[in-house]
């Protein structure tokens, strides 16, 4: 018999009733970091979490897939299931090889495991450095982890803030797998987007050519807010400058996702049709938003996979 569970206070839905998107995606787009909460009947949450959420399905993230007019799904595992798994791999099966999975695991995995994972699409694993969202994790077992995994050919994805870089610098650099830094290492946009912070952030990428970024979740990073305030189709403009230099510096290592069902958000929810149409503000041309959307992910994730829309 499963827990009840009750929602963190403050805890915000996921928005229902999405919007339809101005901008129609590529043939193949591929929505790179998305998640699943549960179900808590069918999936409990871990006991050491630091957030209860709501629920968030298959069923309804592959209905806002048809919906944004996307193809397929990265389904990133969630924090508040700590290194159970089931929710994700039960995510990624449910889509009939139309998406692919990142686990979170732990130093006493056993290899068969991680096999059992590969086929079952798992590509990768996520190391989460918010302290306020998971316990610290020694480094020697994450890289320790990393060097098991590599083999697999699977990627490590990180998560960080970016006064934290100048620390963890030596650690990402060691890594011997290609490493996707979740949501461009959460600048500071009220900083210049020509300031030292945001300049180190792009050193990394400019000097190590197997780290990757996502252009995502300017619904967090934004000062401005959403734009609800002024009537804005385009919200978050305060984030674009951002993400738009990485794509327009980085076009072969960039990847766009959701962000659905937006955990830990505070303030408001973003409605998942205008963050679609953020889309052409931070890659204006059709190259670079096959590249974004299709040609990046699937290399990834899909690298034996015809690229939809390439001959």
């Amino acid at each position: 018999m499963t827990e009840p569970f009750v929602k963190t206070p403050g805890w915000l839905d996921w928005y229902d009733g999405p919007s339809q998107p101005r901008f129609v995606p590529p043939a193949g787009a591929v929505d790179a970091h998305c998640h699943v909460f549960g179900p808590g009947a069918a999936f409990p949450f871990a006991p050491e979490r630091k957030y209860t959420p709501c629920d968030a399905s298959r069923a309804q993230l592959y209905a806002l897939r048809d919906h944004l007019g996307f193809s397929r799904n990265v389904v990133v595992q969630a924090t508040c299931h700590g290194a159970d798994n089931r929710a994700m791999i039960d995510a990624v099966a449910g889509a009939a090889g139309r998406a692919r999975g990142i686990a979170t695991v732990r130093r006493d995995i056993a290899d068969r495991d991680l096999e059992a994972m590969h086929a079952a699409g798992v590509r990768g694993v996520r190391f989460n450095f918010i302290r306020r969202l998971v316990d610290f994790t020694p480094r020697e077992e994450l890289i320790e982890i990393a060097r098991r995994i590599a083999p697999l050919g699977w990627q490590v994805v990180i998560y960080f803030e970016a006064p934290d870089l100048p620390e963890l610098w030596d650690f990402f650099t060691a890594l011997p797998t290609p490493v996707v830094v979740d949501h461009m290492g959460r600048p500071d946009v009220g900083k210049p987007v020509d300031g030292p912070e945001f300049a180190l952030f792009q050193r990394l990428l400019a000097e190590h050519p197997n780290i990757w970024t996502k252009v995502t979740c300017p619904e967090r990073l934004s000062i401005t807010g959403p734009p609800a305030l002024n009537g804005e189709r385009h919200p978050y403009r305060d984030v674009i400058p951002f993400a738009r230099h990485l794509v327009e510096t980085f076009p072969d290592r960039v990847i766009w996702g959701t962000d659905w069902p937006h955990p830990n958000l505070k303030g408001h929810m973003p409605d998942d049709g205008l963050l679609v149409d953020v889309i052409p503000q931070i890659a204006p041309t059709p190259t670079l938003q096959q590249k974004l959307l299709v040609d990046n992910p699937m290399r990834l994730y899909w690298p034996d996979e015809a690229v939809p829309g390439r001959s």
